[in-house]
């Protein structure tokens, strides 16, 4: 049984994304940098053994979570990077391709629903904003920080999207990396898809415009839900548009340094440049031309 290199795999990667996580859940140096790539050891189970091994891998994470660091931890992991992680390579790796359809939609799909359930846990959309701000505020205290009113309450309104979209960008740069950690290594794993066939399910475009209507509809003291949940059903929007600068910029001669110079745009000017990449994202969803690539 254990010369079985799939039971060692799932094993191996269960045990890798639990120690990062409760790395991170004691405090431990360098702690946060790790829980943001607990979801590695999941990527490189799945794509290089199978997706019964991602989620033999996952099981193994939960349960050594749930027994050492408690369910709380078990929990957080499971619903920033367990679950999604094995969600995107169920719906995207098919027959030996990857079809960006329907993961791309889900980064924008489960922290949506993460967000309504949490709301529903708490009892509306005002007690989940007492607990963001309570967590905020006791996260800035520990740091020193002294923040007035008015930006803690626009940092309040938009601390749930924000952690959905570094849980995106998290767990792309993690499949990414799996990916090429094991393409080095010899592994067959599923070719990368072409960024100018990368597009949304036609119907998705309606969620974004719903949580828009909704945002508009309501009073801005209790905005902040709605306000989040427009926010993370953009990111697929946002990264569709990034796609579509690689796609733009493939085959030319200062690709790599345009692609750099691009980024460091991104990063440093994301107000300006992620309204843009939304904006060509919805662009190429509505006007290319080129087949979608398949959904299941």
């Amino acid at each position: 049984m254990l010369s079985d290199p799939r039971l060692l795999a799932a094993g191996a990667a269960g045990f890798a994304a639990a120690t990062a996580a409760l790395w991170a859940f004691r405090g431990l140096p360098l702690g946060t940098a790790l829980f943001w790539l607990s979801s590695f050891p999941l990527f490189a189970a799945g794509l290089g053994f199978g997706l019964g091994v991602a989620a033999g891998a996952l099981a193994v994470a939960a349960a050594l979570l749930a027994l050492v660091g408690g369910l709380v931890a078990a929990a957080a992991f499971l619903v920033l990077f367990g679950a999604p992680a094995a969600l995107l390579l169920a719906t995207g790796v098919r027959g030996g391709a990857f079809a960006p359809t329907l993961p791309l939609a889900l980064l924008g799909l489960w922290p949506a629903a993460v967000l309504g359930a949490a709301t529903l846990l708490l009892g509306g959309g005002e007690a989940l904003q007492t607990a963001m701000r309570a967590a905020l505020e006791t996260t800035l205290g520990r740091a020193g920080f002294v923040v007035p009113e008015p930006m803690l309450g626009q940092l309040v309104r938009v601390k749930a999207a924000a952690i959905g979209f570094l849980s995106a960008l998290a767990l792309l740069g993690n499949g990414f990396a799996a990916r090429r950690f094991l393409l080095r290594r010899g592994f067959a794993v599923p070719p990368p898809p072409d960024p100018a066939l990368v597009r949304l399910p036609g119907w998705y475009p309606l969620l974004p415009a719903l949580a828009a209507v909704l945002f508009l509809a309501v009073p801005a003291e209790a905005d902040a839900v709605p306000l989040s949940a427009l926010l993370l059903f953009l990111v697929p929007l946002l990264v569709m548009g990034v796609a579509g600068v690689h796609a733009r910029a493939k085959g030319r001669p200062a690709r790599v340094p345009m692609l750099a110079l691009f980024y460091l745009l991104l990063a440093m000017f994301l107000q300006v440049m992620g309204p843009a990449m939304v904006g060509l994202g919805l662009y190429d969803q509505f006007r290319r031309r080129a087949p979608a690539p398949p959904t299941v």
